[in-house]
Order: structure tokens, then sequence, then C-alpha cells
């Protein structure tokens, strides 16, 4: 899609943020805004004749809501792809995860600031990375759902020949602020005792197509930082609760690990593992630490610890999303004998966060969405 005009329609309830989009999108290139709607109703008697390549829809709007817009494209219009605008309060959540389900691109938050300078600044930093991700590579309603795209969507992944990244292996690597000192790689010491993955744009249904198909009996604890504000992390892990036959909840500070359980960092803030008082067991540490690579909760970390306690014990997954946190976590991992899978670039939404340690060779294996539970499993069985 580069080069090519991307077209949108604003879809809000409201008159100000209708506006404020518009006006945001009308200075991006690439983009025409085609026409506006304040309701669900409007919006689908304008799809047809403006024919969008992309909604912005607010979630609560009367007489037809964002999430009934999604199940008419779905029918109607697949091609046309949909980035919600919701709330943040548990309502706004749990809709959110519904509209992701229901194969929405992703979502921003309605700005919270009092003046109208302030929320629109709020709206271009939010709105203005997921049009250019978009921009550059499309994912339409329902595309994961209906399995991984045809050769034909992106290039695949460079220099990964049969799932395993040619550059694969211990390399001494360029470790950056939060290096480990040492520069001989620790050999792994047989099969995992723990699973750590890091995600972001696109995450929620990639997780939710990608965790069913881990058994109860992994015999592990999985820790996941999906990038997401307060509330919907919480919303996302009731979700994949309902779909998984592992236990997935919000990890809360102070919780001991357990085995075939999923931990999701809660959103706004970080998450990492401590040593418990015996010495032997961890637990969950919760912490208003700042933002790493403009994240929190951050995936670089979470794995710096996970590299700590687990030397040579410890699988590392990365996933779809824009970026490049968890690098650095994945190097430090890498040296003290980490198993890493990453996800290959066809399948992912954005190509960010698993292209950098592609790149590096970090990764031992670098395969679809679909593979990726299959390469975990074996790698702690």
């Amino acid at each position: 899609m580069l080069g090519k005009k991307i077209k949108v329609l604003v879809v809000d309830d409201t008159i100000v943020y209708r506006k404020a989009v518009s006006d945001i999108l009308g200075e991006m290139p690439g983009i025409e805004v085609v026409g506006v709607a304040h309701n669900g109703k409007i919006a689908v008697a304008k799809i047809q004749s403006l024919k969008p390549d992309l909604l912005t829809l607010d979630i609560e709007m009367p007489e037809m809501n964002g999430l009934e817009v999604l199940q008419y494209l779905q029918q109607h219009a697949p091609q046309v792809s949909a980035i919600m605008v919701s709330t943040l309060t548990s309502e706004g959540g749990d809709m959110t995860m519904r509209a992701l389900e229901l194969g929405a691109y992703d979502f921003i938050l309605k700005p919270t600031a009092k003046n109208i300078l302030e929320s629109r600044q709020q709206l271009r930093s939010l709105l203005t990375p997921l049009i250019k991700a978009f921009q550059t590579g499309r994912t339409t309603i329902g595309s994961l759902q209906a399995g991984p795209r045809a050769s034909g969507g992106r290039p695949s992944t460079s220099g990964v020949t049969g799932g395993r990244s040619k550059a694969a292996g211990p390399a001494t690597l360029p470790l950056g602020k939060f290096a480990t000192t040492s520069t001989s790689p620790v050999r792994r010491k047989g099969k995992s005792e723990i699973v750590t993955i890091g995600i972001s744009t696109g995450g929620p249904n990639a997780l939710a197509r990608m965790m069913p198909m881990l058994p109860s009996d992994l015999g592990v604890p999985i820790l996941i930082v999906q990038h997401m504000p307060p509330v919907f992390t919480k919303s996302l892990a009731n979700s994949l609760n309902t779909k998984c036959a592992l236990s997935v909840k919000e990890a809360q500070d102070g919780e001991p690990l357990e085995a075939n359980v999923a931990y999701i960092a809660p959103g706004g803030k970080q998450m990492k593992l401590v040593a418990s008082t015996d010495g032997t067991s961890r637990l969950i540490k919760i912490t208003n630490d700042p933002p790493e690579n403009s994240c929190k909760p951050s995936a670089d970390y979470l794995f710096r610890s996970v590299a700590d306690y687990y030397v040579g014990r410890a699988t590392a997954v990365i996933m779809t999303g824009m970026g490049s946190d968890g690098t650095r976590g994945l190097q430090i991992l890498k040296q003290k004998g980490a198993f890493i899978i990453g996800q290959d670039e066809q399948s992912c939404v954005v190509y960010g966060m698993p292209k950098a340690p592609a790149d590096l060779g970090l990764t031992d294996v670098v395969t679809p969405l679909d593979n990726i539970a299959g390469e975990i499993v074996k790698s702690v069985k």
C-alpha cells in the first residue's frame, strides 16, 4: 500500500472527535478522508458508495454501535479494516476485546485531556503510528481468523528457510544499555522451565489464536507483556481464559509463579520476577518503574528478569508488534542460554518487534503464528 492513497471513513458519535480525527488524518500523506458519520447506521450506508479502506470507529454509538458495524463488515465488506476508538472503562475494555475478536485492526483510547489542544495532541500520537502501520502492511477484517495470509501479502522473512533462521545461534552482539557483561554465551541446560512472550499491535487476536493451542498440562508458567493500557489487560486476560485450556489471568504483585498459568502484565505497570524469601521459588513483582521504549509494560523489562532467574532454562517468544521492544531483553536472554521463537513476517499484523531479533540472529526458530504453540511445547517437554 506504500504510495497508494488510503481512504478513511471517520465514524464517531461526538462532533469534536470526528473533526479532530478528520483534521489529523487530513494532514497525513497518502490519507484521504472520504467522509464522516455520527453513528454506525449512517456509516454502513456510506461504505458502499465511498469504498473506504479503513474506518476509525467509535465503539459506543446510538442506533448501531461499533460492534454491529464490525459484524456488517465481516459479512458484506471484509476488505475494509477498522481502528476502534474506545473509552478507558471496564465496559470499554470488554467491548474492545470483542471488537478485536471480530477482526478490528487495533484500537486507540479517546483522549482524557481537558482542553482541545491537548486532546488533539493525544489523538495524533496514538493514531499516527497505527495509520502508518496500516499503510505499510494491511490486515483486513477477519484475516487472522482465516489463518495466515497467502504468500502474496508481504514478502517472507529475510534469511529464513524451512522455519529456521539462517543466522540463528550464539553470536557476539551489541547488547546496548542493559547488556550483560558476559561475552561467552551460556549453554542451554535442557528443557525450559518458563515461557515469556512479548507482543503488541495485532496481539490480542494473535494470542487468541495461539494460546488455545497450548495444552492444559504444559508444565510451566507463562509471562506475557502485551502493550495495552490499564483495564484492557484484565479484559484481555478474561477473554483468553474462556478460550484456553491453561488458566490466564492479569498478574498481581507478590503472587508466586504456578505451572499451567499464563500471567499478563497489567497495563500501565511494569512486571518482573524476584526471588522469594525461601530463595528457591520466584514471585511476580509489579512496579511503577518508568516506561522503556515508550512502553509500560515493556517486554525488555520483563525479559531481563527472566534471564536473571532462569539461566539456560527459558523460552522467549517475540510476536507481532510495532517498534523494537524486546530486542535488548532477548539479547540478554540469548547470552544466558534461552531458546527464542520469533513470529514470521507473513503472519504478523506488523513485522516490527520480531524483525530486529531475527535480523540479529537471536531467534532459534522463525515460524508462522499457527506453529508457535507447537514450538513452545517442544521447548518445555
